[in-house]
């Protein structure tokens, strides 16, 4: 077993670059807009090529990796025009087939498009994807799912090669059982099927509530889909997707890293818009914690931080289990409470990275595998740390915000890509906390 303790390894002359200062354990009050959901965005924007007309998407989040998903639709000929938190998307002028590795390997949701490009196009290049390095991920879900539906589907230097067997282009829909329910592979095979000819079942789907966005979006455009955000979702094929505005759902890990804000600096949030139904499992495990949750409205949340937390063990599950992008978060919350939490990450093997960065805060965490045994502590102090990830980056603002003393916080490439305006937003409610670019 790797026992972790404070005794972390100082950082180097390497960390270099951009940075947070945050100044800890100020109380924070007010509320905080939530914005919408990076993972949902991402697959509405790959499922707008599914459309012959054009698409306007409102509440799209200003993140890098919409912007990046934003370059990679301008590569394959679609204009996008951003007004504010609308984008308009000229898919109608789709002319390429083949994603530019310089994009696709920069984010792993741009392999999404391998999905719609088929089925529209009847053929696809895409290569192999990149992102944060939590895990393999791999595509054989996608590919087999693609297989199945009628492509041939090869791998050559890197490159994800389909193409329709049939002379008309078209995939066939067929029946697919997943293996594992995973969301990438889910919202693939749904995009891709909606073109197809015939119905497409796929069981073992995946449930989350960014996979019932993207059917939604489809139906807004005209598709024919059923089951979405169950075990089981059928699309019946058909001929073309109409012109649609469909607004995006809100981020329900955002709303989860802003509830555990409160929490880590015993404060009171309100938050809005959030959805109820998306954020269960982490309402459930604060609330063991010792934090008071209260719905104002059916798009309203208040947190209150206790003045006393507990310690609790918590399993990362796909939805509607407990999500494996709030682990670290939550992490960084029983870090503060009394007693001793066990963590088990199911969902990613490499993803307990941020361990060693809460420790050199203070933190009291025995590591073996995917297993964290987290200790409270009454207080964390403040530190140099480095994301290792994005969600890590969000636990190591949150620890920060509680600990004594100043924390600095680098690697925030991470944190851009799925936080939209996390600083100015924790400004507005009283933290202090600073973006400094050498």
């Amino acid at each position: 077993m790797t026992i972790l303790t404070a005794a972390a390894d100082a950082p180097t002359a390497e960390w270099t670059g951009a940075c947070l200062h945050i100044r800890g354990q100020s109380a924070l009050a007010g509320h905080v807009p939530i914005s919408g959901a990076k993972n949902s965005a991402l697959a509405l924007m790959a499922g707008s090529l599914l459309c012959s007309e054009h698409c306007r998407i409102e509440n799209v989040p200003a993140l890098v990796d919409v912007q990046r998903m934003e370059q990679l639709l301008t590569a394959l000929g679609v204009p996008v025009d951003r007004q504010g938190t609308t984008l308009t998307l000229g898919t109608g002028d789709l002319a390429s087939d083949r994603a530019p590795y310089e994009l696709v390997n920069q984010m792993r949701a741009s392999f999404f498009v391998i999905g719609p490009l088929l089925s529209r196009l009847g053929s696809a290049q895409v290569p192999l994807p990149g992102g944060c390095a939590i895990g393999a991920r791999p595509v054989d879900l996608h590919v087999r799912g693609l297989q199945a539906l009628g492509a041939d589907v090869h791998v050559d230097r890197g490159v994800v090669q389909a193409r329709c067997r049939q002379r008309d282009g078209r995939l066939l829909g067929t029946r697919i059982y997943l293996d594992y329910p995973s969301v990438g592979a889910t919202e693939t095979l749904i995009m891709a099927a909606t073109l197809a000819r015939g119905e497409t079942v796929i069981e073992n789907a995946a449930q989350e509530p960014e996979v019932a966005d993207l059917a939604n979006f489809c139906c807004a455009m005209g598709a024919e889909i059923y089951g979405a955000g169950t075990k089981t979702v059928t699309i019946r094929g058909v001929d073309h997707l109409h012109a649609t505005t469909y607004s995006v759902i809100p981020d329900r890990i955002e709303t989860g890293t802003f509830m555990v804000a409160a929490a880590i600096t015993r404060s009171t949030l309100t938050l809005s818009p959030v959805r109820p139904d998306h954020i269960r499992a982490v309402v459930a495990k604060l609330e063991d914690i010792g934090v008071t949750i209260g719905f104002l409205d059916d798009q309203t949340i208040e947190v209150r931080g206790g003045d006393r937390h507990w310690a609790t063990d918590l399993e990362t599950l796909p939805f509607p289990g407990f999500p494996t992008d709030m682990q670290a978060q939550l992490m960084a919350l029983l870090t503060l409470s009394e007693g001793s939490s066990v963590i088990t990450e199911t969902v990613f093997e490499n993803r307990l990275q941020h361990v060693a960065e809460l420790c050199r805060m203070g933190a009291n965490i025995r590591l073996k595998g995917n297993v964290a045994v987290v200790t409270g502590v009454p207080n964390l102090s403040g530190a140099p740390v480095m994301a290792t990830d994005l969600r890590a980056s969000a636990a190591l603002v949150l620890a920060g915000l509680a600990a004594q003393g100043e924390t600095r916080l680098y690697g925030l490439h991470h944190l851009d890509r799925g936080y939209d305006r996390l600083e100015a937003k924790l400004r507005q409610v009283g933290a202090h906390i600073e973006r400094f670019t050498p």
